[in-house]
């Protein structure tokens, strides 16, 4: 009788023949020698044909296994995932990327393939396998020690888009939930140790998935941890995790709150950790660009959960105070998720509004930020003068003016509103954290543009020192006749006079009181965070 093998049937065959107990000591060229000279002169030699037989040998359990012809079939599959690419002349899938000559458009192409083999050439032929069977054959390359982490990377997040349907939009929409729990867990448990052997952007596609299964909390731990060792390459969308059913915010505010956390805990870490922890990291993982990195993702991100009506205020500070002791040149992006919080929620108490507002600096922003800051109805007015006033003082010293006298001439300004520092009183801290009035803002919008149109004129025909000097002097009296004739200006000073004031790292006064400008304009704040008294 004829019996033809081939890699659907082999591993029934070896099954049948030891069962039936065909082997050598019974008759020469039994059948269990002939299925163990064609597993290993064709199908252990041929790629695809290993991973054929493996995934017949999970219906033939544990006969199968008992036999070795799974354990075979791995350390094949894994030999060749690590052997040299150069010499990888067999048939593989490679659909991920599609080259010219595939597609039929390279006019150099002879018919004859000359292009180099990819290092994850192995990864989409990989993604047919179950999860378990998967598991050990990833397990297998790994022990090798050949195979780059970042290819290990790249096949398990094939694996998650194969396996997951929706998981590349960020969830997922398999009916089996039970399933997606136990592919998450195995791909979390086989993610690389190194640093960077697969994206943030990933990782964080794996927390929303694993949020959404309910997976356990120490994979989302392990996850939570290695997305903070990265947490500069992430992006805003990324960091948008929708939150539970039964919450009331839109975004899991929780979990970034947690993420940030670990980021900002590596730098304290790493000088109480061993040598072995420093090498699975980059040096200089806290630098400062990656800092201002996390700090603008953060503003980025206020911003977009401030639209949220259902948001507390007191996780939206919270979350901005995580970052305040990272000092950025600009407070624009700050600005932005604050005014969009105010915009949603207009209900907040003035102490509440005054509260979210100490949080940025106003001597830290933008031309543009100061212009719409001076019209927007929704900042409290001492907020509205802080920022006039400071762009004031920008625009004397863009002026041409003498450094050395500028200062000067801001001393005697600060001499001569404290000598109506009581008259000051009579202004009541309602008044001061009330919004400003749209007759207010036209008032110190107009101002402001005429102060800048002052500037520009002078510095058009700045012809020396004397001149400029008394010019400057012009304008910043001008200032004054505006904020003193509100009550307003005194009230900065006088809070400073009368120890009332609030600790601030931006006020009026610290800023005025400096001996040089330019210290005045980039001192971060002795407490990393600003208010605005």
């Amino acid at each position: 009788m004829t019996v033809t093998l081939n890699a659907y049937n082999v591993v029934a065959a070896r099954c049948a023949a030891e069962y039936l107990g065909m082997h050598e000591t019974v008759e020469k060229g039994n059948l269990i020698y002939k299925v163990e000279v064609f597993l290993n002169s064709s199908i252990f030699r041929s790629w695809k044909d290993s991973i054929i037989v493996l995934q017949t040998t999970k219906s033939l359990l544990p006969l199968s296994e008992e036999l070795k012809l799974s354990s075979h079939c791995i350390d094949a599959i894994s030999s060749k995932a690590s052997g040299d690419v150069s010499k990888v002349d067999w048939s593989y899938t490679y659909n991920r990327k599609k080259l010219l000559e595939e597609n039929g458009n390279d006019p150099t192409w002879n018919g004859v393939r000359s292009r180099t083999v990819p290092k994850d050439w192995w990864v989409e032929d990989l993604c047919d396998l179950e999860i378990d069977l998967y598991k050990r054959v990833i397990v297998s390359i790994t022990n090798k020690g050949i195979v780059p982490h970042e290819v290990i990377g790249e096949a398990l997040k094939a694996y998650a888009v194969r396996m997951l349907p929706g998981f590349g939009k960020g969830g997922i929409q398999c009916g089996d939930v039970s399933k997606a729990r136990t592919v998450l867990d195995a791909i979390v448990c086989l993610l690389p140790a190194e640093r960077g052997s697969v994206s943030c952007g990933f990782l964080l596609k794996l927390l929303k998935a694993s949020i959404l299964a309910d997976l356990g909390e120490m994979p989302k731990r392990e996850l939570v941890k290695r997305i903070g060792q990265q947490l500069e390459e992430a992006s805003v969308s990324d960091l948008l995790i929708p939150s539970q059913n039964g919450e009331t915010t839109i975004y899991d505010v929780c979990v970034v709150q947690q993420i940030l956390k670990e980021f900002m805990m590596q730098e304290a870490n790493g000088a109480t950790e061993g040598d072995e922890i420093q090498e699975a990291r980059k040096p200089g993982i806290l630098s400062e660009a990656s800092k201002l990195m996390v700090a603008k993702l953060v503003d980025g991100y206020l911003a977009e959960i401030a639209k949220d009506p259902h948001l507390p205020l007191s996780l939206f500070v919270d979350l901005a105070e995580m970052v305040s002791s990272i000092s950025r040149p600009a407070h624009d992006g700050l600005y932005r998720a604050i005014d969009m919080f105010l915009k949603v929620h207009p209900g907040i108490s003035k102490s509440e509004r005054k509260r979210i507002c100490r949080l940025m600096d106003c001597k830290k922003l933008s031309v543009d930020a100061c212009m719409h800051a001076v019209q927007n109805e929704r900042l409290p007015l001492r907020v509205v003068v802080q920022v006039l006033f400071f762009e004031q003082v920008r625009a004397a010293a863009s002026s041409g003016s003498s450094t050395p006298d500028l200062p000067k001439v801001l001393k005697d300004l600060n001499s001569a509103s404290h000598g109506s520092s009581r008259t000051a009183t009579t202004n009541t801290e309602e008044d001061w954290d009330a919004v400003a009035s749209a007759e207010e803002l036209r008032a110190l919008k107009g101002e402001l543009a005429a102060l800048r149109l002052g500037n520009g004129s002078i510095s058009e025909r700045n012809g020396g020192d004397s001149r400029s000097h008394n010019n400057d002097r012009a304008a910043i009296s001008k200032m004054r006749s505006l904020l003193m004739s509100k009550k307003i200006f005194s009230k900065i000073w006088s809070s400073k006079g009368g120890g009332q004031g609030e600790n601030s790292g931006s006020d009026s006064s610290e800023s005025l009181g400096s001996a040089n400008l330019e210290e005045g304009k980039s001192t971060p704040s002795r407490r990393g965070r600003h208010s605005v008294s």
